[in-house]
């Protein structure tokens, strides 16, 4: 390893290794610092009754750039971490290093987990599954006849998997980038063959949103430091659902019009408990409670205040 801060260096203490009893995890992203997915995670395995330490390693802060998150991946292995999350700009990169994918991290293209079992590393998706949860939980009764879906970056392949897991009849994918509207269309298709999956270029938007059952929002636009809404809530039908990624604020814009309206709405807590109830679970083997979880992430985001900083993932 070189440049940087040494990844075994601890960050509180020096925390429980692999022949010590217990669990010792971490985190690989930019700009992570302010992430909530440690105390998220500490405090379910407390209890669970589980030694837990869970690491941040900040690229920014470490001296790294993204491409280096192979060697930091062997470094955790080496210095006994079990498991690492993977956040941004990281999910694409290591779908090339790990040993094993699971098969839905294969077919969305993004890893936010990587277990170390053994000598080899393998890698899930837990991003999906903390939506398509969230979607049960928050959002029941409701109509996946006709979706639309605005933000086609990592989160909204996560959300668009969910969505056609759940059963989305119909599904149209608009972004700023066309291409990746149509590329993200494209990789949906090749799994979902029943369904229809189509790309909606932005000027088609509006007539798209009239027609349908509940939108999605997965773009940063709504974070503390990227204000301002997507669409024209006033499109929507009588009986449309909203969903948001974004959980800092958890009351985006979007949401707070869309619930004035009279709309079944969304925000992104769901989402972001749900993907660290699940890597917990695949990390431990044990079973959280999400519903204590949330509670508790709740109580941190409202522990922030309105200055919290902006988020939609880990």
């Amino acid at each position: 390893m070189t440049g940087g801060t040494p990844i075994d260096a601890p960050a509180h203490g020096p925390g429980p290794g692999r022949g010590e009893g217990g669990y010792l995890v971490g985190l690989i992203g930019e700009g992570i610092t302010a992430s909530l997915t440690p105390a998220m995670h500490e405090a379910e395995a407390r209890e669970l009754g589980l030694p837990y330490e869970y690491r941040i390693l900040d690229l920014i802060e470490l001296g790294r750039p993204a491409t280096d998150v192979g060697a930091l991946l062997e470094d955790a292995a080496s210095a006994g971490f079990h498991a690492m999350n993977i956040t941004h700009p990281c999910k694409q990169l290591v779908l090339d290093l790990v040993d094993e994918l699971d098969a839905d991290a294969a077919r969305l293209g993004a890893v936010n987990l990587v277990l170390f079992d053994g000598d080899r590393m393998v890698g899930y998706n837990t991003d999906w599954m903390g939506y398509r949860d969230g979607l049960t939980t928050g959002l029941p009764g409701a109509s996946f006849e006709r979706v639309v879906q605005i933000g086609c970056g990592g989160a909204g392949a996560a959300t668009a998997y969910a969505l056609l897991v759940k059963g989305a009849e119909r599904l149209d994918l608009s972004d700023v980038d066309g291409a990746r509207a149509e590329e993200l269309a494209a990789r949906m298709r090749a799994h979902f063959r029943e369904q229809a999956i189509t790309a909606v270029a932005p000027d088609e938007l509006p007539e798209a949103i009239r027609r349908t059952n509940g939108v999605v929002h997965a773009t940063p636009l709504g974070m503390a430091h990227h204000p301002g809404i997507a669409f024209d809530v006033g499109l929507l039908r009588d009986g449309a659902w909203v969903s948001d990624v974004v959980y800092r604020p958890l009351e985006t814009e979007l949401v707070r019009r869309a619930a004035e309206r009279g709309h079944a709405v969304l925000d992104g807590g769901p989402m972001a408990v749900g993907q660290a109830c699940a890597s917990l679970r695949i990390i431990t083997g044990s079973t959280p409670d999400r519903e204590r979880m949330e509670r508790h992430f709740r109580a941190l985001i409202r522990d922030e205040g309105p200055s919290g900083a902006g988020g939609s993932s880990q």
